[in-house]
């Protein structure tokens, strides 16, 4: 079992990462959820070996450089690919590339990544072999605890150990077995049961590997139970409805208060928002990631209502948001306070 943490350490970057996640994690996303906390890990919206080799690397691959910790997750099924996109990686100063082999869509399989690839541990192996010679980065494996009908303790053993002989360090697993055949992306987040108890068994069988825990977790409390017996959690969909969780995080973690409200997050936002539109940006393409930071709070509704209505007009600008603030009693209490698990 991992030791309990404890809470007068201070880390230097959290055991907690904000899931991959297609549509959503783009660099403005993540530029946001830094604002709110410094020191969980963000990772990328998968981006296919093809595409890094193929399409505009720029576009795909550019960051702002306060998102560190950040992580490249990609997706493919060939070694020397993605051996050669760990190196572009490697030299724009990601932190860590990360290869999905949990994704079950229809699209991810038809271009033989995602999911599909947990059937074939030893073509995983070969691409994460491949890439861990090219760089010096870490190079770590997302995956599901089973796909189909090859979800046994024996299947996942399998899976694993074969990724042990090459010499991973880290696994990322999604505590759902994917179908790859009936359900869509969404049902497959939903319909297959959630087996944490599964995940928590790698780490005791494999004891060296760091492991890291995902999907369906967005209590601070359930987070700290996870972190009794994993090494890591990482978060999804929570982190981007719910944002501010990653500040009481923070809080937590430290034992001391929240960095910043919600409002100056927002004002923080200002200066790279109007950097933004001044190269041709639309409001809409950065305001949607930031619906969600007054979540359950009063004046939440009006908040996401006046940028809905207002964000996509083409001359929107931080006055949009200006007046959206207006919307949202700003509580003086809220940077006082020190998170707890009852909080």
């Amino acid at each position: 079992m991992v030791e309990s943490h404890k809470k007068d350490e201070i880390y230097q970057e959290l055991p907690i990462s904000v899931a991959p996640m297609m549509d959503w994690t783009d660099r403005h996303c993540r530029y946001f959820l830094r604002l709110i906390s410094p020191r969980v890990r963000l990772y990328t919206e998968m981006v296919t070996s093809a595409a890094v080799l193929h399409g505009d690397r720029d576009r795909l691959l550019g960051y702002h450089p306060g998102e560190h910790p950040l992580a490249l997750q990609l997706g493919g099924s060939e070694p020397e690919a993605l051996a050669a996109c760990a190196i572009e990686a490697q030299e724009r100063g990601y932190d860590e590339v990360n290869l999905n082999v949990g994704c079950p869509s229809d699209r991810v399989q038809s271009g033989r990544f995602g999911a599909c690839l947990m059937l074939e541990p030893g073509r995983v192996a070969d691409c994460v072999a491949a890439m861990r010679s090219a760089v010096s980065i870490p190079v770590t494996v997302k995956c599901r605890i089973g796909v189909d009908e090859r979800d046994s303790d024996a299947d996942l053993d399998a899976f694993i150990e074969r990724l042990l002989e090459i010499g991973l360090e880290q696994v990322i697993v999604h505590a759902r077995k994917a179908w790859l055949q009936g359900l869509s992306p969404k049902q497959n987040r939903e319909v297959p049961p959630l087996e944490y108890d599964r995940v928590y068994r790698i780490k005791q069988r494999y004891p060296r590997l760091n492991v890291t825990i995902n999907g369906g977790i967005t209590e601070l409390a359930d987070i700290d139970n996870h972190l009794t017996q994993v090494d890591g959690v990482m978060i999804g969909r929570e982190a981007y409805h719910n944002p501010w969780l990653l500040a009481e995080l923070e809080s937590y973690f430290d034992g001391t208060p929240v960095l910043r409200s919600r409002h100056a997050v927002v004002e923080a936002m200002f200066p790279y928002i109007e950097e933004a539109l001044s190269q041709g940006l639309r409001l809409q393409q950065i305001s949607r990631h930031m619906l969600g930071l007054f979540q359950a709070q009063p004046g939440a509704r009006a908040w996401r209502r006046h940028i809905s209505e207002q964000a996509h007009l083409p001359a929107a600008g931080i006055e949009v948001l200006e007046q959206a603030l207006k919307c949202v009693p700003q509580l003086d209490a809220e940077q006082a306070r020190v998170v707890t698990v009852s909080s």
